[in-house]
Parts: C-alpha cells; sequence; structure tokens
C-alpha cells in the first residue's frame, strides 16, 4: 500500500474556509452546564491569563452557580504584551496579569485557591519535548488530586503557538488522567473567512451562558492591561481591541468535544 509522508499528507488533506468552520461552530447544539460537563470537577487550562474569561468566563460562571467544583491553570506569565514596556517591565507584567486573572475568576465567582499560574515564558509553551512532558506531568498531577472529570483547553486551530501548545498539553493530560477533553476557541474567532482550515466534522455543543454572561464581562473587564491605556509606554504592544472583545460578548460559548484532526 503507498505510504504518504506525514507532512506531504497535511498538505494533501481536504480543505475549506474558514467562514464554513466557524459558522459550524456557531451552529452547533445548546446546552447547559450539567449536559456539558457532567458532575465531576472541571479544569481550564488557559495559555495566558485573560483567556480564561474570554474562553470560559461563562462556563466558570456557570459551574459556580450549579455548585460544580471547578479550576483553573494558567499556562504563560503573559509578559509577551508589552514587550517595549520600562514601566511594566517582565517582572511587574507577570504580576499584574496575575493579579488581573485572580480578579477575573473572583468575578465568576471562584477563589483565589482556584487558579493556578505555571509561569512558563510568553510564546515558548512547549509542543513537544522533555518540556512538554514535564508540563504535562505537573498539570496532569494538579488535576488528578481534584478529581477533574473534563479539561477545557484551547482550540488547535487557534492562531497563537502558546494556544496550540495548551490544546496538546490538554489532550495528553485529559488522555493521561482519564478525562473528557473539550476544545473552546479564543484567537479561532479572528481567523479571516476565507483562510483556510482542514475540512474535518465538528462536533461539540454551545454552552447557554445568558444567564451568566454579565459575570464574564465584569471578568474581562479585570485584564485591564489588556485593552485599556493601563501600561502607557508601549505604543506598538497588544491590545484587545472593541472589535475582538465583541466576539466574547455573546450568549454563548463553543466547546468543541473531539480534536479536529487525528
Amino acid at each position: 500500500m503507498l505510504r504518504i509522508p506525514g507532512r506531504l499528507g497535511r498538505l494533501l488533506r481536504p480543505m475549506v474556509r474558514a467562514e464554513s468552520v466557524l459558522q459550524s461552530l456557531r451552529n452547533l447544539p445548546r446546552t447547559d452546564c450539567r449536559t456539558l460537563v457532567g458532575a465531576q470537577p472541571v479544569l481550564v487550562l488557559a495559555p495566558h491569563p485573560d483567556d480564561e474569561s474570554l474562553g470560559c468566563g461563562g462556563l466558570l460562571a456557570a459551574c459556580q452557580e450549579y455548585g460544580l467544583d471547578a479550576y483553573v491553570m494558567v499556562l504563560t506569565d503573559g509578559c509577551g504584551s508589552h514587550p517595549r514596556s520600562r514601566e511594566y517591565p517582565p517582572a511587574r507584567l507577570a504580576t499584574t496579569r496575575a493579579s488581573e486573572a485572580r480578579s477575573a475568576i473572583r468575578a465568576l465567582g471562584l477563589d483565589d485557591d482556584r487558579i493556578e499560574f505555571l509561569g512558563l515564558p510568553d510564546g515558548h509553551a512547549p509542543t513537544r519535548g522533555a518540556r512538554f512532558d514535564a508540563v504535562v506531568s505537573c498539570v496532569a498531577a494538579y488535576a488528578r488530586a481534584r478529581g477533574i472529570g473534563t479539561v477545557c483547553t484551547t482550540w488547535l486551530h487557534d492562531p497563537h503557538p502558546d494556544h496550540q501548545a495548551a490544546y496538546y498539553i490538554g489532550q495528553r493530560v485529559a488522555w493521561q488522567i482519564g478525562a473528557r477533553s473539550l476544545y473552546y476557541p479564543v484567537w479561532g474567532w479572528t481567523v479571516p473567512p476565507d483562510a483556510w482550515l482542514p475540512a474535518t466534522p465538528v462536533f461539540g455543543a454551545c454552552l447557554d451562558i445568558a444567564r451568566q454572561l454579565a459575570a464574564k464581562r465584569r471578568a474581562i473587564a479585570c485584564h485591564r492591561s489588556q485593552y485599556t491605556d493601563l501600561i502607557r509606554d508601549d505604543p506598538s504592544a497588544f491590545r484587545l481591541s472593541p472589535a475582538v472583545l465583541a466576539l466574547f460578548d455573546r450568549p454563548f460559548e463553543v466547546f468543541c468535544e473531539i480534536p479536529d484532526v487525528g
């Protein structure tokens, strides 16, 4: 039988326009928190401080409302957002962003002890090798100790290396501890409509967060360093625009049931 090298196989994989994939995500069936995650504790893996609020703020607030245990682990320190700031050098920015994330989960109804920070360098979360294995072991131990039944991590097609790393880390952790995997898009919503994505079936659900949307807005607002002029001495720095923030101001959050590529 003809064997196609992996890289060539990926190039030959059928592709579709991103808008078709994103529309499929928006059209997934609606569900509630208990149906989505069941009764076991949930772990949200966030590549950076703020992804927990943008992608899963509604889920975290709903877990609190329904009496379900939920935890957050932030993989990187988030220092890449303002690399030229002298007022906020890396150590101060990392402290600021962690403080914002703690405020955000409090806005969602969670206590401070429900969030942990791995402190990996922003932009350098591993996808393979010894560092990857070490991160997986750390996250798996944390999850196993808390009886995690569902690991929520970012979508593979989020166009950011840390988000893709979080996908692989979360996938491996879930496999190691026998948990379920769910994948939530963050930057995937910003992929240009005419870009190409793999033509694979989309499974999952849209979580109804209409009742939790106000709490999610408050959580996102806690991340002031990412959308205001709090840090003024790096004009070329990253900033969440009103148009991007609007993508997360919706009464639903999307969670893919299975990986989109094998």
